[in-house]
């Protein structure tokens, strides 16, 4: 067996596959049996504090920087390529690490500047847990690497370069023989998506279980890097705060328990998972910034009014200090949120990844903060206007839409995708899927839209509604209706990084308004009006990197 966990991912606020599925020896966590720990315990070998933890796990972390600097599981080396450990960042400089034990809990802590790293391991399992408090800027971003010996998860999955010789774009974006691309940013997957990342072969499993991101950025449906195979090894990523297409500010504090945990191939125990794991264990080890249950609150809403039930609905929470997020039950938007610090909140309700509603609610430590239904205003959701025709559904992605699918997972020179380029006629019944995902100054500005009006429709003034989920270098639409051409709009604001090209459209979500004379319409009815869509900017290099946006949605309304 090789590659990632077959089995699906489903939405973290229910419980996914678990290890039983791949026998009782595939566990891992609090709930998984114990074997003999006889030998658990930590020793000092000069340079490393030396951790056994009694099952198949033995862990080195440096005295000197606080670097994991060996992994051995079933007496195999896994740590380490390139000559590098496994850390936080890059690594850090010098540090004072301690390590005490409290009966069958180890905590190794890290204290470097302002920021304090922690590792635990407890009797009979096969886990690391980590938690990582970041204090201020003065470390750059927050991602902890666990950097995987070459030849141990081999692959060809979209985040794996080890066949891909040709590099496309910047360092990090390449291409195989077949003209298939490849990058480590290709994970497909936003953060709601997965709870675990990682590889499995010859029986070994060996996986991150990911926090509950209470203090990351970007919200439930941001796209980050997770891992990556490569010739002289792999990587598996917590990434706590990335730059990279943010839409948020960065937000300070403990985050964690995250996990590495082995198994015997199979997927992690479901009881690491953040919606169902508590760590009571470590509410007296002393970790800076850490909250037990006790001082946390619980957010649910009794249903939700107003939805659209052929979409998917989540609501988040956010202020400035944390963040977090549920599913909304399909049959009627019932929702719970547990283990939420105290404050008051933005709650924002999603239809797909477009925000709909916003209100405010208050979360006291022990206590649940029950909500009323909520009602979604009709004009809240821009799917509901009438309109003449529309290409794409309003949700917050380009999902149906050319290529749009493959984006997660591949640069847009792919073989495998369509033609970026080609016009779109109205009543052909593949208006949606021949309209390009995203559109580029250098690339596919220009594309055309045909339509017939009726001459009752042709008679009066209209509104053109395009919608975004993101912008590279300011690109933004600006059309032409016939012989009529709309003023330049002034760009949103966006993340200034890339996007479009690592394998994310997301970004702010913005509605375009056009205002459409009656004298822009063609006055025969037996003629097709000519929409054209530029992009337009003073930013944006060329290509795949030239001024682009991403579609959510485009319709002329009634």
């Amino acid at each position: 067996m090789s590659g990632t966990d077959p089995r699906p991912v489903r939405r973290r606020t229910f419980v996914l596959g678990t290890a039983a599925a791949a026998g009782t020896a595939a566990l891992a966590g609090p709930l998984a049996p114990h074997a003999s720990a006889a030998s658990f315990g930590w020793s000092d070998d000069g340079s490393n504090y030396v951790v056994d933890t009694g099952a198949n796990l033995v862990f080195k972390v440096s005295k000197t920087n606080g670097d994991l600097t060996s992994l051995v599981y079933r007496g195999t080396e896994y740590q380490g390529y390139g000559g590098k450990n496994s850390h936080i960042e890059s690594g850090l400089g010098t540090s004072t690490v301690t390590v005490k034990q409290s009966g069958s809990t180890i905590l190794i802590s890290v204290a470097y500047g302002t920021l304090r790293h922690y590792y635990a391991a407890r009797s009979g399992e096969n886990n690391i847990y980590l938690w990582t408090d970041k204090a201020d800027s003065s470390v750059t971003a927050t991602r902890y690497i666990v950097r995987v010996k070459a030849g141990k998860f081999l692959n060809d999955e979209p985040d794996s370069y080890t066949y891909a010789p040709t590099t496309i774009e910047a360092s990090d974006v390449f291409e195989k023989s077949d003209g298939q691309t490849r990058s480590k940013h290709y994970s497909k997957r936003r953060v709601i998506d997965y709870d675990y990342i990682g590889w499995a072969a010859g029986g070994v499993g060996l996986w991150i279980v990911r926090s509950n991101h209470e203090k990351a950025s970007g919200g439930p449906f941001y796209r980050s890097l997770l891992r990556h195979q490569s010739t002289d090894g792999g990587g598996l990523y917590e990434i706590l705060y990335y730059g990279e297409n943010q839409t948020e500010a960065q937000r300070y504090g403990l985050q964690g328990p995250y996990v590495i945990a082995f198994t015997d191939g199979g997927a992690p125990s479901s009881s690491l998972y953040h919606d169902t794991l508590t760590t009571p264990w470590a509410d007296s080890l002393g970790i800076s910034g850490y909250v037990p249950d006790g001082g946390r609150g619980r957010v649910a809403g009794v249903g939700i009014a107003g939805r659209d039930t052929a979409y998917a609905y989540t609501v988040g929470l956010a202020n400035s200090a944390a963040q977090y997020w549920g599913s909304a039950r399909a049959s009627d938007g019932w929702f719970s949120i547990p283990r939420v610090l105290p404050g008051t909140y933005t709650l924002t309700v999603y239809k797909g990844e477009l925000a709909v509603h916003t209100g405010s609610v208050t979360v006291s430590a022990g206590a649940t903060t029950t909500l009323n239904t909520i009602t979604i205003p009709s004009s809240n959701d821009p799917g509901n206007a009438s309109a003449i025709w529309r290409i794409g559904t309003w949700d917050g992605t380009p999902s149906g839409f050319k290529n749009a699918d493959l984006m997660t997972y591949a640069h847009p020179s792919d073989v495998r995708a369509a033609s970026w380029t080609g016009n779109v006629v109205i009543g052909s019944g593949s208006e949606t899927s021949a309209f390009p995902c995203y559109l580029w100054k250098d690339v596919n500005s220009g594309l055309i839209v045909y339509f017939r009006l009726s001459a009752a429709q042709a008679a009066a003034a209209h509104t053109l509604r395009i919608g975004v989920t993101t912008a590279y270098a300011n690109g933004r639409p600006q059309i032409t209706v016939n012989n009529w051409t709309s003023s330049i709009p002034s760009p949103p604001t966006q993340p200034s990084t890339r996007s479009l090209t690592v394998g994310s459209y997301r970004g702010n979500n913005y509605t375009f308004t056009y205002s459409v004379p009656a004298s822009a319409w063609l006055t025969d009815t037996s003629q097709y009006n000519v929409l054209k869509i530029n992009v337009v900017s003073g930013s944006g290099s060329t290509g795949y990197l030239s001024a682009g946006t991403a579609i959510d949605a485009i319709d002329l309304l009634a």
